[in-house]
């Protein structure tokens, strides 16, 4: 059953059209793999989706909530509720600076639901126990590696129970010693049957954890199926170039 569903998504900035009628959908507990080269449109896309950048057309449903229908908002209070359903990792971490890794946690439980104090700060030392992290809970971000941040980020993510999770290059900012990490709990995740839509360069990971890959290129779609056919055996002969100087460059 189909928890997202995108349809004609378009979106430019100027003269330069990012996104070219897009269509895809993601079912509930699927983890779905973007790929492509750099400037495809694939941090867009995500950042689209979860209401970060506007669209220009096109229609956005999550679960029984249309986010925008041909290129049409919801009215503020649904977009609101939308807006909930949606966790969004970054690649910088995007972490406040001034605040200890508890209160990155619990700050949106208790301004944007209205999470009682005491109960945000249950879930979110549950949250850095799931991590990892527990240790943590009073340190600042600039006391922790890249790979902490980025853990900490994740937690903050699913303090607001999302139904969907999405990552933009969660592993972008580390080094390969620390890109295990993000790795394992991606992993551990999706064994879960979290649904995650995954924005990401490592195509063996992709490969491994995500029921299905999107090729993106020039703002569309070109290929998607199963990750191990479209990583393993592109049907889609741009797609097989981009693999392979993916693996010459490695």
């Amino acid at each position: 059953m189909a928890i997202l569903k995108v349809e004609g998504l378009s979106k430019s900035y100027k003269n330069l059209q990012v996104l070219k009628s897009i269509s895809f959908t993601v079912d509930r507990g699927e983890v779905v793999a973007v790929i492509g080269p750099s400037g495809s449109g694939k941090s867009t896309l995500l950042r689209c989706i979860t209401h970060l950048e506007q669209v220009d057309g096109g229609t956005i449903a999550l679960a029984d909530s249309v986010m925008v229908q041909n290129g049409v908002y919801a009215q503020p209070e649904v977009l609101r509720r939308v807006c909930l359903k949606v966790g969004f990792v970054f690649q910088n971490f995007n972490l406040f600076p001034h605040f200890s890794c508890l209160r990155n946690i619990t700050e949106a439980q208790i301004h944007v639901v209205r999470r009682a104090k005491a109960s945000a700060e249950k879930r979110a030392r549950t949250l850095l126990e799931k991590m990892g992290l527990p240790e943590k809970a009073d340190a600042y971000p600039c006391e922790l590696s890249g790979g902490q941040q980025q853990r900490v980020s994740i937690a903050r993510a699913l303090a607001l129970d999302p139904e969907v999770l999405f990552f933009d290059e969660p592993t972008s900012a580390l080094d390969p010693e620390l890109t295990g990490e993000i790795l394992k709990v991606i992993r551990s995740l999706a064994a879960e049957k979290m649904t995650m839509v995954i924005v990401t360069h490592e195509m063996a990971f992709a490969r491994e954890v995500a029921d299905r890959a999107l090729f993106m290129d020039g703002g569309s779609i070109i290929e998607e199926g199963p990750a191990a056919q479209v990583i393993g055996n592109p049907r889609q002969e741009r797609t097989k170039t981009f693999l392979k100087r993916l693996v010459h460059a490695e």
